[in-house]
């Protein structure tokens, strides 16, 4: 199922990056408001991955202040395995390879491989949310059915969870296990269509803000801006987007970026500094 900005004046999308890029998407949200500026006030707001829990946060009207530092790491540290994602990368790139099979394939690696498991990660990401209950405002959350590679999009009216919506989003191979739904278990929205930015197609501005927006060449947009990590942004990065050690100057970093940022926006988009109401 697939669904389209229609009408809409203005888009907002919030694309993948992992904790890191995560922590950068909220702290640069929370200097915008600060300065009148409020993304969720977008006509449409779309989340892939990391911009899933940014947009959730956002859009159910989450003090993000209190998302500027995580919780203490558990006592075993970090469960997962590194090398599983360079994989699926390899695999989706080959030349030659048919798209929707890669991605079936990809499936197929992410439901065997060690990650944390999917009790856990949905735990994390409802702890993010704050709520399970989706907002009045239009948010699209995407992400991958791990058994057929079909793309999948959920709004309020689709019957989860928003906080299962948003795992699911962010269950990235090797990171944590497909998230199950249904019949289905899904994974990261991001293998099918890094940012989704095609969403937002009809919407009169669209605003991309890309936390892996440096690695990759930007999509054509014929009327808006894109947004990625500066210079100082990306050294608070390091070189592992999932160094959840990081949040706290990462998330610092989007607050101290936002401040050059809000006058490019604020044409587009103007909420109160309360956010959301």
């Amino acid at each position: 199922m697939i669904f389209t900005a229609g009408e809409a004046d203005v888009a907002v999308v919030l694309g993948p990056g992992g904790p890191v890029g995560t922590a950068w998407l909220l702290g640069l949200a929370a200097g915008l408001r600060e300065a009148g500026v409020e993304l969720s006030e977008a006509d449409l707001l779309v989340g892939t991955s990391a911009g899933a829990i940014a947009g959730a946060a956002l859009a159910v009207g989450r003090d993000l202040d209190e998302l500027a530092e995580l919780p203490p790491a558990p006592p075993e540290g970090r469960i997962g395995d590194p090398t599983v994602m360079p994989r699926v990368l390899r695999m989706l790139n080959t030349p030659g390879a048919d798209p929707h099979e890669a991605l079936r394939q990809v499936g197929e690696l992410a439901l065997r491989a060690d990650a944390l498991p999917e009790e856990r990660h949905v735990a994390a990401m409802e702890r993010l949310v704050g709520t399970t209950t989706w907002p009045d405002r239009p948010l699209l959350i995407t992400a991958v059915d791990a058994g057929s590679g079909e793309h999948m999009v959920w709004t309020r009216d689709s019957g989860v969870p928003l906080h299962l919506a948003v795992a699911a989003s962010s269950a990235a191979p090797g990171h944590a296990a497909p998230v199950t739904i249904g019949a289905h278990r899904y994974m990261d929205g991001a293998l099918g269509g890094g940012s989704n930015v095609h969403l937002a197609d009809g919407a009169g501005t669209t605003v991309l803000v890309e936390p892996l927006g440096h690695m990759f060449p930007g999509p054509r947009i014929e009327a808006g801006v894109r947004i990625v990590p500066d210079e100082a942004a990306l050294e608070a990065f390091g070189p592992d987007v999932g160094d959840r050690s990081r949040w706290g100057q990462v998330y610092e970093s989007g607050l101290r970026q936002s401040a050059g940022l809000a006058d490019r926006i604020r044409p587009y988009l103007a909420g109160g500094r309360s956010g959301p109401v």
